[in-house]
């Protein structure tokens, strides 16, 4: 791992509750309710975990990922803590409304979970276009975030000409159609050649068509240059040294954007570093909620 600190940052910021208040509703299984937050124009899936009582830490997931991306990093991050996870729109088992999206419709989605959960000063934990959507979130709802992770983003992710080709071609012919050029930049060589690599690949072929076209969309207008530099909280970048999606360099450009942001590389890790190496990404994340003094509250 390559660690770089630049100089310090901080900042606080506030904002309003939405007017309309949230329904719940839970659907029992025999391991762990099932929730839902009914928002409306969307139902979100999420599950919480950990001490019910402790400081939060919200996860946001990747374009063509459900909430166990997590999975394997939870059970090795530092006991006292609050785990959010929660499916973004048209993802998991959220529901699916008709696309195309816009990135502030996914950041509202966000903000609004978080109102309704009743949490301030959360540690966000993004992840592609989750980590666009914190991005959002702490440009408008600092009260709400506390520190951010942006793992495997960046400000601007790809061209318009890109997203519109993928868009056209998952319309057009489906998730399969790109699934192994899509397995190729989310991981590593090595990874690939595992049996729990084709677990991932069905979880992103099964997603629902629209919800991932609406997705992409909301990436292909999507440009967090200008609030990210104004953003003064502590931050840390996450980046895999084979991510064909997010390489490095556009990460690190990304954080250093926010003075004071850490940046850390994960070796022998593509796009989801959380699910290629999940010990060094939960030693990196426990690393960095120690040093904000999150797991004291």
């Amino acid at each position: 791992m390559t660690l770089r600190t630049t100089s310090d940052g901080a900042g606080q910021g506030a904002g309003n509750k939405p007017e309309n208040p949230l329904r719940e509703t839970e659907i029992k299984r025999k391991d762990k309710p099932m929730l839902i937050a009914d928002l409306g124009e969307v139902k979100l899936h999420y599950r919480i975990d950990g001490d019910p009582d402790g400081a939060p830490v919200v996860f946001s997931n990747s374009l063509g990922t459900d909430l166990r991306l997590w999975d394997q990093v939870l059970p090795l991050l530092p006991a006292g803590l609050k785990f959010i996870r929660y499916d973004k729109r048209g993802h998991g088992l959220s529901s699916c409304p008709p696309g195309p999206y816009k990135m502030g419709g996914l950041v509202t989605d966000a903000e609004r979970l978080i109102d309704h959960l009743g949490l301030r000063d959360v540690l966000f934990v993004g992840l592609s276009i989750g980590g666009m959507i914190g991005q959002g979130l702490a440009a408008k709802r600092l009260d709400l975030v506390r520190a951010l992770v942006l793992s495997n983003t960046a400000a601007k992710i790809g061209t318009r000409e890109m997203w519109q080709s993928r868009i056209d071609g998952v319309r057009n012919e489906g998730i399969e159609a790109l699934a192994d050029g899509t397995m190729e930049r989310w991981f590593s060589a090595e990874f690939r050649e595992t049996a729990p690599f084709h677990a991932w690949r069905n979880m992103l072929v099964r997603q629902p068509v629209e919800g991932y076209a609406g997705c992409c969309a909301a990436i292909q207008g999507a440009d967090f240059l200008t609030p990210t530099s104004g953003l003064r909280l502590p931050a840390l970048g996450i980046a895999g040294s084979e991510d064909g999606a997010t390489p490095p360099d556009l990460v690190r450009e990304t954080v250093d954007l926010i003075p004071g942001a850490e940046f850390a590389l994960i070796r022998r890790a593509g796009h989801l570093p959380c699910v290629e190496q999940p010990e060094e990404y939960a030693r990196i994340l426990s690393e960095f909620i120690a040093a904000v003094g999150h797991a004291n509250g």
